[in-house]
């Protein structure tokens, strides 16, 4: 175990592991022009494209976990930067959908291949990317991803 995490907590694991995460992926897209934030959005946006799939800000949104304002914020400077376009959703026009442009492709491309690359290190530890200790560990974040949370539901208890 690293120096700081004898005897630390499950959630402040979890704080130092992202930190560590998003520290290392800002690092490696930023010669691409890129944020970590902005590599979230151009990435998943990439997979649903890939997908069919011509999202809203909204769904992007809901997808990435990011807050609709701040998603809206990173796709006017990633449309800026001539990533992707923003256009009215045909069908509802206060929606607005989002596709990478062809240079989005290209640098979200080079982006994604690093960032895999920085995966594979993290998941050495665990036997690799394929391993079934890393299929576990997957596994477990998405239980605790979809686990509900709602900093009130305590306090409520011990008021009753």
């Amino acid at each position: 175990m690293s120096n700081g995490s004898e005897g630390a907590t499950p959630g402040f694991l979890v704080w130092r592991l992202s930190m560590k995460w998003r520290v290392a992926v800002d690092r490696a897209v930023a010669p691409l022009g890129l944020t970590h934030a902005q590599y979230s959005l151009v990435a998943s946006l990439h997979g649903m494209q890939r997908s069919g799939e011509r999202p809203s800000q909204r769904r992007l949104a809901d997808h990435t976990g990011l807050e609709p304002l701040y998603v809206s914020k990173l796709a006017r400077a990633l449309e800026t930067a001539g990533l992707l376009e923003r256009t009215r959703d045909p069908r509802d026009p206060r929606a607005v959908q989002l596709a990478l442009t062809e240079q989005g492709h290209e640098v979200t491309r080079r982006a994604i291949e690093v960032v895999h690359g920085l995966l594979q290190q993290l998941l050495d530890p665990l036997g690799g990317l394929d391993s079934a200790r890393t299929r576990e560990f997957t596994h477990e974040l998405t239980a605790l991803l979809d686990a509900p949370l709602d900093p009130f539901s305590e306090n409520e208890t011990e008021q009753s």
